[in-house]
């Protein structure tokens, strides 16, 4: 059995979407709170669902019973945030710390857990990372810990400024740096492709898609493909540092650092992670030409 834990949200649904296509057996761990249309979703799939709170020890025993392998993407980070309750430090560090403890406890084999690579600035969302990494290679259990890069759906989409229905693109930094924009659905396929796989035993995997491109130049192939130019505001680093100083907010000081951590990435080379994983990559034209048509 397959345990999913963050069920609900984008990258968690499809890994349980691909699992019950692979005629893998999955039960969804979901909140008592989680939308109920969700979770449906996912049942139709033919996944079991079990109730449970990464923030409720007792609640992931429970869950965890009979499971192989845990798949953790759940996060507070950014739909599940609530101040003081479901925050980086309760949810994405605590919470996942005690699914670890759990699982080596019960004696899952396998856990898999989706982070992102290390970047410059500390914030709460990255401490959480770092501190459950560690727990997890510490742990004795077999995991696999994929790093993916920026999300093509979530970076390249209004919600962060790149709004691409009115042409306009906020870009953090300079725009020159290449960055290798991964789909989250293919981050869904690295997750199951990684169950049972010897290449991802004890491993930590960067991920990206299949060709770094610039901020300026995911831009250029924008405009291309929509034949229309974009209106392109630059946010410089020195903007950003002071509002990561200034912030008081777990999920403010979070989205801060990530666009600091954007504005300073660099391209993930693929070639021996897609030997290891014989996965095809979504690219950024792609993704432009379905949101631009």
């Amino acid at each position: 059995m397959n345990l999913v834990v963050g069920a609900t949200g984008m990258v968690g649904a499809e890994i349980c979407r691909l699992l019950a296509a692979a005629s893998k057996p999955v039960t969804a761990l979901v909140r008592a709170s989680s939308d109920p249309a969700k979770v449906e979703r996912i049942r139709q799939l033919g996944a079991t669902i079990v109730q449970g709170d990464l923030r409720d020890p007792v609640s992931l025993k429970s869950a965890c019973q009979g499971v192989n392998a845990v798949i953790s993407t759940a996060s507070a980070m950014p739909f599940a945030y609530a101040p003081g309750e479901n925050t980086p430090s309760r949810t994405d560090q605590d919470g996942c710390l005690s699914l670890i403890d759990v699982a080596r406890e019960v004696g899952v084999e396998q856990f898999v857990y989706t982070s992102f690579p290390p970047m410059p600035p500390s914030f709460p969302l990255q401490d959480a990372k770092r501190a459950v990494e560690a727990r997890l290679r510490d742990s004795g259990l077999t995991h696999t810990i994929l790093q993916p890069t920026y999300f093509t759906e979530v970076w390249l989409s209004p919600a962060v400024g790149f709004d691409h229905a009115n042409r306009k693109a906020a870009v953090y930094g300079t725009g020159e740096n290449a960055i290798s924009w991964i789909s989250f659905l293919d981050v869904a396929q690295f997750a199951v492709a990684s169950l049972d796989n010897p290449a991802a035993r004890n491993a930590t995997v960067k991920l990206g898609g299949p060709e770094g491109l610039s901020p300026h130049q995911v831009v250029k192939r924008f405009e291309e493909i929509g034949s229309k130019d974009f209106a392109v505001t630059h946010v410089p680093v020195e903007a950003l540092q002071g509002q990561l100083a200034g912030a008081t907010d777990p999920m403010q000081k979070s989205f801060v650092g990530l666009m600091l951590g954007y504005a300073s990435a660099t391209a993930i080379d693929m070639t021996a992670t897609l030997k290891a994983f014989p996965l095809n990559l979504r690219t950024v034209d792609g993704y432009a030409r379905s949101v631009m048509a």
